[in-house]
């Protein structure tokens, strides 16, 4: 007798596999991670402690409402509690977004390349990847994506930092964009890195969505604040969205740890902005050398460097990895590199010249 297996769905099939960024080598000479985006920096002054406090009552559940975070939120960005959502972090919220708006036979689009989880999160949901690839200098393309809404377009995410890109579009671009879009068509401003924006043409999502209804923007607390461990991010949208996230979100998902440490982390502002502003000097040093070495490199405006190298892409990352760092490649395509620690940043530049000249 043939055993059967369960039957799953066929949306599943061939979905691709998020790939973290390889960690650094616990035995070996790599010794920096410049891989994920994370931070190179601690927990903020008085984090870790709240953090540690909440520790002692984890045989409990979190406050499923995360209600100080909430408040802390409103407050924060002025905005209505009921215009909030979280959860496990930004990708956590825009699968809920996803789900939340479109299935079998609807259409999701974004820019390609842009953040992998995307198509990941989309085919889950049984919807239609459309990827509308990035202009020659590495931008979302946003003329063609409104020529590319059809009547099944349900979700479009602007991921504004581009990851892995770290390029960004502007205010006047972005308000013509939407104005093409439908009004019953959700636009998700991914504003993962705008706290490393230096661009004063990039607008902050959060005036958009106060007049667009249709408009949802994303946050998280793992980037600048530091708390990538933790896994917690927050949407914010009008209120039909924001109860669609909370409806569709995983019941306690996020602890009681993250929820207080992203409290403490919302009050220790003037630390954040003088870490952000070392991150953002060293971006600036990373890609001025990198200019120096003859490399085209897009302008970024998040904690990232990106260099496409195409079919020269795992070789490069393999030479960094021998000398020490680990990086984020896209066979076929590029590397994204993390701005971390300078040490780490130092090693890279080696690289990035010794490797520019057998080009």
């Amino acid at each position: 007798m043939t055993e059967k297996s369960p039957k799953l769905r066929g949306a599943l099939d061939g979905i691709p596999t998020y790939k973290p960024g390889k960690p650094a080598a616990a035995d070996g000479p790599t010794a920096f991670k410049l891989s994920s985006n994370e931070n190179p920096y601690p927990p903020l002054a008085g984090v870790l402690e709240t953090a540690t406090a909440a520790a002692a009552s984890f045989n409990r559940y979190p406050d499923m409402a995360c209600t100080a975070l909430m408040a802390e939120l409103a407050e924060r960005f002025d905005v209505p509690p009921e215009h909030l959502a979280t959860g496990t972090g930004s990708v956590g919220v825009a699968q809920q977004l996803v789900q939340s708006t479109a299935g079998p036979g609807d259409e999701v689009m974004y820019a390609w390349r842009s953040f992998e989880a995307y198509p990941i999160i989309s085919q889950i949901s049984g919807a239609t990847s459309v990827r509308v690839p990035l202009t020659d200098g590495e931008v979302h393309d946003l003329d063609a994506m409104a020529d590319a809404v059809t009547e099944r377009t349900r979700l479009i995410f602007v991921c504004n930092p581009n990851n892995p890109t770290g390029t960004v579009v502007g205010r006047d671009g972005l308000t013509r964009f939407l104005d093409r879009v439908p009004n019953d068509v959700l636009v998700v401003l991914d504003e993962a890195y705008i706290e490393f924006i230096r661009d004063e043409q990039v607008p902050n999502g959060i005036e958009l969505y106060r007049e667009r209804p249709n408009v949802c923007v994303l946050r998280t607390f793992s980037k600048a604040y530091g708390l990538a461990g933790l896994r917690v991010g927050f949407a914010i949208a009008h209120e039909p969205v924001a109860a669609a996230l909370r409806k569709t979100a995983v019941p306690f998902g996020v602890s009681q740890l993250a929820q207080d440490a992203a409290v403490a982390s919302l009050r220790s502002e003037d630390a954040l902005r003088e870490r952000v502003e070392a991150l953002v000097g060293e971006r600036a040093r990373v890609s001025e050398a990198l200019a120096g070495q003859g490399w085209t490199v897009p302008t970024s405006q998040a904690n990232f460097v990106w260099l496409r190298l195409g079919e020269r892409t795992v070789d490069f990352a393999a030479a960094c990895e021998a000398a020490g760092v680990v990086v984020r490649p896209f066979p076929g395509e590029g590397v994204r590199v993390t701005i971390g620690e300078d040490e780490a940043n130092d090693i890279f530049l080696r690289v990035a010249e010794e490797f520019r000249k057998e080009l």
